[in-house]
């Protein structure tokens, strides 16, 4: 029998980067001492590369591709459906990933037993035992007649299983914890995770199974492993707990079958997570009294508005140099909103410590609340309050002034439908006809906006 030759090689165990030789730093992502020798699997036969899609074609002209659209069935819960784009799609892989607690093996199992009254469905944990999963469906009220579970670890015998069973849907939890016999490396090492979900990927792709994989998290809470294997998934899904314990959130970082950045909030109960349909409500549980440097503003989330309570604080610094603080919002945006205050709204906070707060533990990843934010660091600056039925969102440039924004009457109706009677928006989103039950100012620069309050 001819000898098998083995591929080796070195890999940072941080991001995936590959070296034909060892080296203390990693030029990809500038870690040290990182990089470790792995066995990379047997040399590939000559005239045949296999790819973790799985699937090779002929050379075709695009036009003749035939574009049928996916046929998709739902998770059973509209939150979930929303952030996948719709739901799942047959030969479609799925990364979710989370902290530990978060609800991650909670949803999946609430989504297996839904799925399973209509869909084949096999249910693979490596890290707990049947007994574990049967005595938390027990709880949760979950039906349990027709989810086939198997606790395994080994890729080769899950695959062995899925050919025998042919299901629709399998849920792999963890990836971290599988591992494959041609890998010679411990589970949860790089070259384990990148070839066991290479498999997986492979086996869902020519068997049009929708492929769900667990996956953990690192304590910066970036995806463990290697990049690749965010690169191999064509949706990629992180659930995170807010400030207050009892709600998640659901939110796509990736998806190859719908709009990313949705969001899906999920509260956690006693018969676990269930879906949030009005998310709005519960990130707007203000004070009766008005205080000042509190104000509300529109997010625009995926497909729909979402209103957030912007809060700040502006005290005299006690210490030197003054401090800026803002939770919920990227630091630089802080401290850029600032220098524009000074410069073109007259106010010296230099000497200033401020704080900027986004209630209910909601991460802003766009430009619309900057206005809010400046208009809450001048109304805690000047001690003076603001309406509690005002609305504010826009985006603020370096030389002062106020830019439209994507959605703008979209987000002028969700503020009336929850009482907001008065909002301050860009000039460019101030809508043509008016709005009924809101009066809307539109602005066009930074000193108009605070004449409006």
């Amino acid at each position: 029998m001819a000898k098998v030759k083995v591929k080796t090689g070195y890999v940072c165990s941080d991001c995936g980067a590959t070296y034909p030789k060892w080296q203390g730093h990693c030029s990809a992502c500038d870690a040290w001492s990182t990089i470790k020798e792995v066995r990379l699997g047997a040399e590939p036969r000559a005239g045949r590369r296999d790819g973790f899609a799985g699937a090779t074609s002929a050379v075709t002209l695009l036009g003749e591709v035939s574009c049928t659209e996916e046929a998709r069935f739902s998770s059973g819960s509209e939150e979930f459906d929303r952030v996948l784009g719709g739901g799942f799609v047959p030969g479609s892989v799925i990364l979710i990933g989370g902290d530990p607690g978060a609800g991650k093996s909670t949803i999946l199992l609430q989504t297996m037993c839904h799925a399973a009254a209509s869909k084949e469905v096999l249910y693979v944990s490596g890290e707990e035992s049947l007994q574990q999963i049967a005595g938390r469906a027990r709880r949760l009220q979950l039906p349990l007649d027709r989810v086939k579970m198997l606790a395994e670890s080994s890729v080769e015998r899950v695959l062995e299983a899925a050919d025998s069973v042919r299901p629709e849907v399998v849920v792999i939890d963890s990836i971290q914890v599988m591992q494959s016999a041609g890998i010679d490396a411990a589970p949860g090492g790089v070259s384990q995770v990148r070839e066991s979900a290479a498999a997986f990927t492979c086996y869902a792709k020519t068997s049009g199974v929708v492929l769900i994989m667990v996956g953990h998290v690192t304590k910066d809470q970036s995806l463990a492993g290697p990049m690749t294997l965010s690169h191999m998934v064509d949706t990629q899904v992180m659930l995170s707990s807010t400030e207050d314990a009892r709600y998640r959130l659901m939110r796509t970082t990736k998806n190859r079958f719908g709009p990313v950045n949705e969001l899906g909030v999920f509260a956690m109960t006693e018969r676990g997570l269930r879906e949030v349909k009005n998310p709005s409500a519960i990130f707007l549980t203000r004070t009766e009294t008005a205080a000042p440097g509190s104000l509300i503003s529109v997010l625009w989330e995926g497909t729909r508005p979402l209103l957030v309570e912007i809060q700040s604080l502006v005290v005299s610094a006690q210490y030197g140099s003054p401090r800026r603080l803002g939770i919920g919002l990227d630091q630089n945006r802080i401290a850029m909103i600032l220098a524009v205050i000074t410069k073109h709204g007259g106010l010296v906070l230099s000497d200033q410590d401020v704080f900027v707060n986004v209630v209910g533990g909601i991460r802003v990843l766009e430009t619309s609340a900057d206005l809010a934010v400046a208009l809450a660091i001048v109304s805690s600056f000047r001690n003076s309050l603001l309406p509690q039925d005002l609305l504010v969102f826009g985006e603020v440039g370096l030389s002062g002034e106020i830019r439209p924004v994507s959605n703008g009457e979209s987000r002028l109706k969700e503020g009336v439908k929850h009482g907001f009677t008065r909002a301050i928006v860009p000039k460019g989103n101030a809508p043509k006809k008016e709005i009924a039950g809101m009066k809307v100012v539109g602005v066009t620069s930074l000193a108009e906006a605070l004449d409006a309050i």
